[in-house]
């Protein structure tokens, strides 16, 4: 399918004023030197778990439902939350999940669970699904690294972020991190940006490759009879750091060379840059990028609100919503949103009915995730809760079948297989899971 990019590339080749006949022929010689470009995926990460209710399953008319008002988006019959006005106008590209369902209400569990697609039992290490979907789609000589994960706040569930037994060559690079997501919400400019990755200007480029050979053999020497996962870890981050340093790599980094309009459009804050951070790594080929949306101003907790949920659900939405949509347009703008699958999820949902601190509870049983962009058929909700949104009343979906639907959509197969660090073969997805065939395109 040809992207919005690749039509103007044909229209400045001038094939586009063929008339209808043999045009065909003329448009396939024109698209064939086009390069196919690899899927990708975007995940943003609702950390503490967002409300449902709130958000893309509003209950109106029901004592569950709280004050907030359901609006309508561009995808005829399907409402949503009054406080993501913006990415409304992106629903055509969207399909809202609203029968999520599973058992697993506690954040380092869920996580794990959402993340990996397996619940954490036995000695298996899970990758994260950034890993092992970097692993299919990733390119091992890229300078850049294939998996790259903004502001993630990995305290609660760290195994949740890790490469598990595909190894540290597929950890991510991990940017803007700080533990629980409570650390300064405006502090963005700093932490986007990767760390100590320009060559001392005081060294010679002849003198700095000669230490670099220095280090390597004494590496080299250190990691003999070391053959564990921390020697091998040091390594991987270690050369991983070098083919940015010694590449222009390291510009896609560079927000500031983006126009000031659209970096107000994203939102100037940890969310909002990351999100445009996001777009320029996968413009470059990074096949897999999460962006977490953590604490805000007036939700210091992010989505984990159990107390006054409603004036902290407005506070996450003023800064997802601009992120959120302006990505998608840009995504689309850029002719990328046709390979790019965008999803939206935290570890579960929160409970319909509010506590008496005006706040929402951890809630497996029923909640809602969105998944979009390229591979899935938008403009739907699929699934449904019941009008206390207490429980799932049609189409259940579960973890497996979720992430199933996900690989499929970037193009790959849930039942391939990868070697587990106890030597059994472990599925992407889990045994038994079937993609939703409704919601893939």
């Amino acid at each position: 399918m040809l992207t919005r990019r690749d039509w103007m590339k044909l229209a400045a080749a001038g094939f586009t004023g063929y008339s209808m006949s043999g045009w065909l022929g003329h448009l396939a010689a024109a698209a064939a030197p086009m390069p196919k470009r690899k899927r990708s995926c975007i995940l943003l990460w609702m950390n503490g778990g967002p409300s449902q209710t709130d958000t893309f399953d509003l209950k109106t008319g029901h004592k569950n439902g709280g004050p907030f008002k359901p609006i309508k988006t561009a995808a005829p019959g399907v409402e949503i939350g009054e406080h993501l006005p913006t990415v409304a106008k992106h629903m055509k590209d969207l399909a809202v999940v609203r029968s999520m369902t599973t058992k697993e209400g506690d954040h380092t569990r869920a996580a794990y669970y959402l993340r990996t697609g397996y619940l954490p039992v036995g000695s298996i290490q899970y990758p994260t699904m950034g890993s092992f979907i970097a692993k299919e789609l990733g390119d091992g000589d890229s300078a850049l690294p294939n998996f790259v994960s903004i502001a993630a706040a990995p305290f609660l569930s760290p195994a949740a972020y890790a490469p598990g037994f595909l190894g540290p060559a597929h950890a991510p690079l991990m940017i803007g991190s700080n533990n629980f997501g409570f650390g300064n919400v405006n502090d963005y400019i700093r932490q986007l940006k990767v760390q100590n990755i320009a060559p001392p200007k005081e060294v010679a480029e002849s003198q700095f490759d000669e230490r670099l050979a220095l280090a390597r053999e004494l590496q080299g020497d250190f990691s003999k009879g070391r053959a564990g996962v921390v020697a091998a870890s040091h390594r991987a981050a270690y050369d991983r750091a070098l083919r940015l340093m010694k590449t222009d790599a390291r510009k896609a980094f560079e927000l500031e060379e983006e126009k000031d309009s659209l970096r107000d459009a994203y939102g100037r804050n940890m969310f909002g840059q990351g999100c445009l951070l996001a777009r320029r790594l996968i413009e470059r080929g990074v096949p897999f990028v999460e962006v977490t949306l953590n604490a805000t101003a007036g939700a210091g907790a992010g989505w984990d609100t159990h107390q006054s949920n409603f004036s902290q659900v407005q506070s996450l939405c003023r800064t997802l919503d601009p992120g959120w949509a302006t990505l998608m347009s840009d995504l689309k703008d850029r002719g990328l949103l046709d390979t790019t699958t965008v999803v939206w999820m935290g570890e579960f949902g929160r409970t319909p009915n509010i506590n008496p601190q005006a706040g929402r509870d951890h809630f497996p049983n029923a909640w809602s995730a969105v998944i979009g962009g390229g591979g899935i058929k938008g403009g739907q909700a699929y699934g449904s809760t019941s009008k206390d949104g207490m429980s799932v009343s049609d189409k259940p979906v579960n973890v497996p079948d979720f992430m199933a639907t996900l690989v499929k959509a970037l193009g790959l197969d849930p039942t391939k297989q990868n070697m587990s660090n106890v030597g059994r073969p472990i599925r992407l997805a889990d045994a038994g899971a079937k993609p939703i065939a409704e919601v893939l395109a």
